[in-house]
This record gives structure tokens, sequence and C-alpha cells, in this order.
């Protein structure tokens, strides 16, 4: 694998941005891993951080780039800094920036990426997870699949969680997204984008969520996986003893890389 760290200028954002990619390469000679690049474009996954972390954090806390150097796939991990992937109040444009601008500015980058949509996925945890449903609720032209590990999903019941348990928050979340009940019904509001996307089959995204008995999301992400799979979707949910943390992550972001490919893979 290559593994690029990429400074750029954003036009939606007005400041410098930073992304690190990992790109298939063709090897046989590391110590312990094989590298393969398929023929034609690569499949791409877009694979976003939490609240506390940026683009260098999946490189990190995992151990992304060998999982997938046997897949022939590329891996985008931008950064969108602590804004929940969104257009926010205080008029900083990260959703336009994430959804439109960064897959146009990858693709010029990275020409052998694909365009299809079905070959590109979201993935996410945390502010991550919710950011890829969003990816894949909102911008369905492009983004074909999305997956959530420990994923705020149902953010309007976190925000008003936040009111009542952890003042620090709601300032964050006010700038971010206005008061609790601008945010319920809005474009931020998954329930409310996976509603509205339903009755477009050609749009809809494949769904994945996973999240840990003991995590403080696990609520939401029950109720968020009752809504949108009474509203049709393909979802493909289970939960199992964790919390908050990357032991887990790290485990489940294999469970992604075989829902989305559609096969049984070694990733030991």
């Amino acid at each position: 694998m290559a593994l690029l760290h990429v400074q750029f200028f954003s036009d939606v954002l007005g400041m410098c941005m930073d992304m690190d990619v990992i790109l298939p390469q063709q090897t046989n000679g590391q110590i312990g891993m094989e590298g393969k690049a398929s023929d034609g474009q690569y499949k791409t996954m877009y694979l976003l951080h939490g609240m506390s972390d940026d683009q260098t954090i999946w490189q990190r806390r995992t151990s992304i780039e060998r999982y997938v150097s046997k897949l022939g796939v590329a891996v985008v991990m931008p950064t969108t800094h602590l804004a929940f992937y969104t257009d926010t109040t205080y008029g900083m444009k990260y959703w336009t920036y994430i959804s439109e601008e960064l897959p146009r500015i990858c693709r010029e980058f990275f020409p052998r990426m694909s365009d299809k949509r079905e070959d590109t996925l979201a993935a996410g945890l945390s502010m991550g997870g919710y950011g890829a449903w969003k990816l894949g609720l909102g911008a369905g032209e492009t983004f074909g699949a999305a997956a959530s590990l420990s994923g705020a999903l149902d953010i309007v019941e976190d925000y008003k969680r936040n009111e009542k348990e952890n003042e620090r928050v709601v300032p964050l979340f006010a700038g971010i997204f206005g008061s609790a009940a601008q945010l319920e019904g809005s474009e931020n509001d998954l329930l409310a984008l996976a509603d509205r996307l339903a009755a477009d089959k050609e749009k809809r995204p494949r769904l994945f969520a996973w999240c840990g008995t003991e995590d403080f999301l696990y609520q939401g992400n029950l109720r968020a996986w009752e809504y949108v799979r009474k509203l049709g979707y393909d979802l493909t949910c289970y939960e199992s003893a964790g919390d908050h943390q990357w032991k887990y992550w790290d485990e489940k972001i294999k469970d992604v890389l075989q829902w989305w490919l559609g096969m049984k893979l070694d990733l030991e």
C-alpha cells in the first residue's frame, strides 16, 4: 500500500485541509504484508473520525492499512474538525465540503478512484458514524453504502440528553445545529433524511451498523435501526458486548469491509 499525507485548499471552507489516503500497491517483498492492486478503478472507502480526533486516528488506533492491503481498495481519511459533518449555523460548510467538494477533489487527484456510487462507501465511528450515515442518506448519488460503528444515529435525542447531562456540549451543538427544535426534522436529522429518501429506491444506500450494548449511544442506535428497517432500507446491524472504545472499532471495521465487498475475508 501507499500512504499519502495530503494538504490542499478547500474553496468551500476557505482554508487549507488535510487528508490521509491509502492507495493500493502491488507488492510481494514487504515483511508480514502482501499488497495487491486491482485492475481498473478502485473501490473507495471514506473513513471518518469521531469528536476528539482527526484524519490520522484510524492509522494510529487500528490496523486499517494492513486490513486493506490485499483488497485493492482505496481509503480516504479526511478531517472535518469538530463540526459533525454539517453546514454549521456559524457559517462553515463542512457538509458541502465532505459530500461534494472532497469526492471531486479526490477523483481529480487520484483518477483511478471509481466514480460509481456502488463502489463508494462512507464509514466511521461515533461522530463519524453519524457522518457516514448522513453521506449515505443525504448524498446517495455519490455514496452507495454507509457504515456506522457506535454512531450518534439519533442525533436529536443525543442533543436533548446532553442538554440535561452535559452543559459543556450544548454550546457546541447550538453552534453546529442551532437549537434541538431546529435540528429535529432538518437535513441534519438522520431519521428525517431516511424518511424523505425512502421512496427513492435508486438513491437509497445499503446501511450497516454495530454498537456495543454498554455504549452510551446504544439506545439511540436501537431507535435508528428500527426506524430505517420499517422504512424498508437494506440494513445489516448487530449488537454485542462493548462500550465506546477502539478495541471494538478495530475489530468491527473488518466486518464493515466484509459486508461492503460481499465476501469472506482473511483479515486477521
